[in-house]
């Protein structure tokens, strides 16, 4: 199986892939449900819960001194924070593995569809060694029976000319 004019050689494993092209996502393959998912895989991300963290440890140290007085224990703004993150993070989450699980799933078709298309050349394969193999059986025969003939030929040849030597030398 070789690569289809046009198509590079470095792309052709992509080639089972390519039926599953036209297939769009639950959300959408568009600039929000690709922001989206990013930023969905971003909340996962040490670089985000590191600056969380240091948000947060700011936020409650400013409160706490009494640098500012904007939100004093019990920081009911930095709780409403949270909900608001939690609110939004959970449905870019959901969005995230349901994409996640479209590619998968089409990778999983194109991997089915590559392991079939090898299974048919490998038995075609089989199939035409099979037939060689007989092939040079049949030829290895004919052979066989050509040698014989000519060592039959060639014990006539000799028996004829004894007999012909025989009649001239009498």
């Amino acid at each position: 199986m070789g690569t289809s004019p046009g198509t590079p050689a470095e792309h052709h494993h992509f080639r089972f892939h390519e039926p599953h092209r036209h297939l769009a996502s639950v959300f959408g393959d568009n600039w929000f449900g690709a922001k989206a998912e990013a930023f969905a895989r971003f909340f996962g991300t040490p670089t985000f819960l590191l600056g969380q963290t240091m948000v947060v440890t700011v936020w409650i140290a400013v409160n706490v001194v009494g640098l500012t007085g904007f939100d004093v224990y019990p920081f009911i703004l930095l709780n409403l924070a949270f909900r608001l993150q939690a609110a939004y993070a959970a449905p870019l989450i959901l969005l995230a593995q349901t994409r996640q699980a479209d590619r998968d799933k089409a990778h999983a078709d194109a991997d089915a569809q590559h392991r079939e298309a090898l299974a048919q050349a490998s038995n075609e394969r089989q199939e035409l060694a099979a037939q060689q193999s007989a092939q040079v059986l049949e030829l290895l025969d004919q052979n066989t029976k050509l040698t014989r003939l000519t060592q039959d030929l060639s014990v006539a040849i000799k028996a004829l000319t004894d007999e012909i030597h025989r009649k001239v030398v009498e």
